[in-house]
């Protein structure tokens, strides 16, 4: 009984171990973390202003680092009438598509290059102040009147306008201070993620529904900067502990659904109140940090352990799960047949061949067989000395009709000697699996990239009408006669005896009848020399001519009617 009993309370031991052992984990370094992003404030403002003809007036302050360079979408296909003012002092690339409301100003000595969309009179160059924020935020309320908003945006990938008003209720001055670009509800940005250290780990143990989650962030104590962190939080019930070195000012931007502790002391900007360090920690170990938060909120398990290592002063942290984000709805757009839709910051065409030759370009009319093979050629223009290699992503036909059907059309990239085909990509497709279904009209349409250094941005999808046939059934071959000796015999005998009957019917009737009736065999024919002698038998002549004859023509028809015999006299 005491062994069962020690076995029993060693058992016990371990439980208690494990369960202890699995309250931390240890952090690695990653790329992204499902529950925290890294930004920056950055300087900004945002304002009820509108001009008088109802347009808004957006400054876009763009920084990018060696590191990830600078190329970028501008997608404001849906955007309200607008003056849009783009400064940079770096060197970037600019891939847009603008609506005809859509203005865009330009520095005349500025390192941005812009590609052309279907409205490129709407960009226009101009000589405003681009080294100062506030003489370039003057100098766009002199022309304009004032300013809707100055974002900055570090390492821009894509911004896209909704269609909805760009104004805020309040002042319409533009006061520049720190602010969270994501409350800007009009634009959607998605920027590189920066190049700051990020660490993380995650319990094996999952929070249970009931209660909140614990998150903790530690910034290490060996970080030069003593940084002002802002941390908006997605999530709700949510308990957020956090550790930082000495002279660390951490701001809740919404703390209304969250429960904190920190060492440092935390600014309610809402409240305007500054809540002082709750405790002290000068240990940076993850162990040690996650056990105090542990102690800190009296839990038995945290959600997630981030460390970071921030490079600038000022930081923004977004706490709350990615997947739950909500994505706004883009509206479709009318793709006319041949050319992208959006964006269009580089005209594509697509072009379709029947032979890997590519000389002789199909109809857009040209009714495709299922069983050929089709080449297709997608090709841009360059603009400036920027060069753009086109890169394809995938190819879809869609049948028209009221069943539509929509189907992944695998496709074969096809090389092409040097030089002959600058600015565009090859490809080929197989059109076999169309020939089971019913429908002939489709609409091929394929996602494209637009690269330039190993650096690619979304060149949107090139489109155009397809016509499919299936292949014409050959008519059966009729069946080759062999004929062989005896039906040569055969076909020359019967030859022969048709040959025989016919000359003996032609000699019977012309035994009967004398000449044939064909001959016309008048009395006259008889005395014209040359002529043979008939065995005919001849119609008697009447011995009264007709009183209309004459004397010579009696004599003459006279010395013709002799009898057989006094003629052989």
């Amino acid at each position: 009984m005491d062994g069962y009993t020690t076995w029993f309370v060693l058992l016990l031991c371990i439980t208690a171990a494990a369960s202890a052992s699995s309250q931390t984990c240890v952090p690695k370094q990653v790329k992204d973390n499902p529950w925290v992003n890294v930004r920056e404030m950055q300087i900004g403002c945002w304002t009820s202003f509108i001009t008088e003809d109802k347009a808004e007036v957006h400054i876009l302050n763009l920084k990018f680092t060696s590191q990830v360079g600078g190329m970028f979408d501008l997608k404001m296909t849906n955007a309200k009438a607008m003056n849009l003012i783009l400064t940079s002092q770096d060197t970037a690339y600019g891939l847009y598509n603008i609506s005809a409301d859509v203005n865009i100003y330009i520095n005349n000595a500025s390192t941005l290059t812009l590609f052309p969309s279907q409205n490129p009179s709407n960009v226009h160059m101009e000589d405003f102040p681009t080294q100062s924020k506030e003489e370039l935020v003057a100098w766009a309320k002199h022309k304009f009147g004032g300013v809707t908003s100055f974002t900055t945006i570090q390492n821009l990938k894509s911004l896209t306008v909704a269609a909805t008003k760009g104004t805020k209720p309040g002042s319409p001055l533009c006061v520049l201070n720190n602010e969270d670009v994501s409350e800007k509800n009009f634009i959607r940005i998605e920027t590189a993620p920066l190049a700051s250290s990020l660490k993380s780990c995650f319990p094996q143990l999952r929070t249970p529904a009931a209660e909140a989650e614990l998150h903790i962030i530690n910034i290490p104590e060996d970080v030069g900067i003593r940084s002002n962190v802002s941390l908006r939080i997605d999530a709700k019930k949510t308990k957020v502990f956090l550790r930082g070195p000495q002279g660390t000012t951490w701001t809740l931007l919404n703390p209304q659904h969250t429960q904190f502790g920190s060492n440092n002391q935390i600014l309610l900007p809402s409240m305007t109140h500054i809540i002082p360090p709750l405790f002290t920690l000068s240990s940076d170990g993850a162990e040690d940090v996650q056990g105090k938060a542990l102690e800190h909120f009296k839990a038995t398990t945290f959600t997630s352990y981030t460390e970071l290592r921030p490079e600038d002063s000022v930081v923004l942290l977004v706490l709350g799960k990615k997947d739950n984000a909500a994505v706004p709805e883009t509206v479709p757009e009318t793709v006319t047949p041949g050319t992208t839709n959006a964006p269009a910051q580089m005209p594509l065409m697509m072009q379709l061949y029947a032979s890997p030759d590519y000389r002789s370009p199909l109809d857009p009319n040209t009714k495709v067989q299922s069983d050929k093979r089709i080449y297709a050629e997608i090709s841009g223009h360059t603009f400036g000395s920027i060069v753009l290699t086109i890169k394809v992503i995938s190819c879809f036909v869609s049948s028209k009709g009221q069943c539509p059907v929509k189907k992944e059309l695998p496709f074969i990239p096809e090389t092409c000697s040097l030089g002959s085909c600058p600015n565009s990509t090859r490809l080929s497709f197989s059109l076999d699996q169309l020939q089971e279904l019913e429908s002939t009209t489709w609409d091929l349409e394929c996602s494209v990239k637009l690269c330039h250094s190993e650096k690619c941005g979304d060149g949107g999808r090139v489109k155009r009408n397809l016509e499919v046939t299936q292949p014409c059934l050959q008519p059966p071959t009729p069946p080759c006669f062999d004929f062989g000796l005896p039906g040569v015999l055969g076909i020359a005998f019967g030859g022969f005896l048709i040959g025989v009957l016919l000359i003996g019917a032609l000699w019977f009737i012309k035994i009967k009848t004398g000449y044939p009736t064909g001959l016309d065999i008048s009395s006259t024919a008889v005395n014209l020399p040359g002529c043979p002698c008939s065995g005919a038998k001849r119609q008697p002549v009447s011995n009264n001519p007709s009183p209309s004859e004459n004397s010579s023509a009696n004599a003459s028809i006279g010395s013709t009617q002799s009898t057989p015999t006094s003629s052989m006299a």
